[in-house]
């Protein structure tokens, strides 16, 4: 019998395996996004891709299109089914998508398959997180929602050693390394089959009245108010994180500012600089009080939109583009997915928790999916139209996150439930 949520600091191991089985969505989906970013250039080059086809397929797969219809469709069903149902058996799916690209011959493999990870693993993320923030110790829940930001940034950083270990095998390397995605997709399965149904879950199902989990009642009052915090901050937010995730080594290469090798060890280098920040400073201040809360937020954003908006004055090149990764790295970890996925489980009532949080993520992906068609043909023209949105775009999500954070810091779900919805 899994340990289920307290108001207690305590995490006891059954909570933490779990959080790291959930947490693996983050591996692939981060993983997914970074490995069809390294090889973009070479797929382009393999099928003669032009630029408005490279975001073409940027925008179908896993950081933006297909992750958003996949969150949509199983947010929702995991409300309504399970999160069972649905974090069990996608991982299936996305391992049918990545041996499709691993195996592409044309571009149509390549594009389905792209899609096909996009759906799945859009699927997984919002079924997947609310099992985290119902296992969860309410005086802990932000650090284990936090602790699956470190398979976010490790996905991303095997992706990266593999490809640059591998490089001299050109497009090779890159199936490789998707491959590696599939292997790490059906080792997580198979261990998530030993894993139960969210008793949180389980007890909504059978007592929530009719009228708080239809899905009209997420577009009124408090449920209203959440899904504009959370979905305006993430929107924006994500176009800038998507960006740097899947386009920095395209840019760096096709602006001439660094050979392949370089633009890889830089990618890299970003997300390595997250992980000691999300370990040693989100994962131990989140749960701690409000004012902890909103100093990340500040001090994140404004590295953030320093990071970028510095590019409005300086020239672009491998010494400012690794302060960008430098400041972009540490400034997301402070202020940027942990408190998205923190402030999702936290603001809804459960039955529907994956809903709201299905729709944001879905919406925050389609909006990648549409700005990452014109992301290659504004950089051909030079980073200062590409960084200065960006800088604007964090800018937005800095001032929503910072000034309208609500303050739920360690208190129950089903507290925190009962006081928005109205209910004993």
């Amino acid at each position: 019998m899994v340990d289920i949520a307290t108001d207690e600091q305590r995490v006891s191991p059954q909570q933490w395996k779990w959080t790291i089985l959930a947490g693996m969505a983050s591996y692939i989906d981060a993983g997914s996004i970074v490995a069809l970013g390294i090889g973009l250039t070479l797929f382009q080059s393999e099928f003669s891709l032009s630029p408005g086809f490279v975001g073409f397929l940027a925008a179908l797969g896993p950081n933006a299109i297909g992750a958003g219809i996949g969150a949509f469709v199983g947010g929702r069903l995991g409300d309504k089914l399970g999160r069972k149902r649905i974090y069990k058996w996608d991982l299936l799916v996305y391992a049918l998508g990545i041996l499709l690209i691993a195996f592409s011959g044309n571009t149509v493999m390549l594009l389905i398959g792209t899609f096909i990870v996009g759906v799945a693993v859009g699927a997984d993320v919002p079924t997947s997180l609310a099992l985290v923030g119902e296992i969860a110790p309410a005086k802990a829940r932000g650090k284990l929602i936090s602790l699956t930001q470190i398979a976010w940034s490790m996905g991303p950083a095997v992706v990266l050693i593999l490809a640059y270990l591998l490089d001299p095998l050109g497009l090779l390397g890159v199936r490789i390394v998707f491959g590696h995605l599939f292997v790490v997709a059906v080792v997580t399965w198979a261990l998530r089959q030993g894993l139960a149904e969210s008793a949180v879950w389980k007890a909504a199902s059978e007592t929530t009245v009719t009228s708080v989990r239809r899905l009209g009642s997420l577009f009124r009052g408090n449920n209203l108010k959440a899904l504009a915090y959370t979905g305006v901050f993430y929107i924006f937010w994500g176009l800038a994180a998507g960006t740097a995730g899947i386009f920095t080594p395209y840019i760096v290469e096709s602006l001439n500012a660094g050979t392949r090798a370089a633009s890889l060890a830089l990618s890299l280098a970003g997300f390595a600089i997250g992980l000691p920040v999300i370990m040693f400073v989100v994962m131990r201040k989140m749960d701690t009080s409000q004012r902890a809360r909103k100093m990340m937020m500040g001090i994140g954003i404004i590295l953030q939109v320093v990071a970028y908006g510095m590019f409005l004055v300086l020239p672009f090149t491998m010494v400012t583009a690794s302060l960008n990764v430098l400041l972009f790295g540490i400034g997301a970890s402070l202020a940027g997915e942990p408190f998205y996925k923190t402030f999702s489980q936290e603001l809804f009532p459960t039955m529907l928790r994956g809903t709201a949080q299905g729709f944001t993520f879905g919406l925050a992906r389609l909006l990648l999916g549409a700005w990452s068609f014109f992301v290659p043909v504004l950089a051909a023209t030079g980073i200062k139209p590409v960084a200065g949105l960006l800088a604007l775009f964090l800018a937005i999500a800095g001032a929503v996150g910072y000034f309208l954070m609500p303050n739920t810091v360690g208190r129950p779900l089903t507290e925190i439930e009962a006081e928005r919805t109205g209910t004993a």
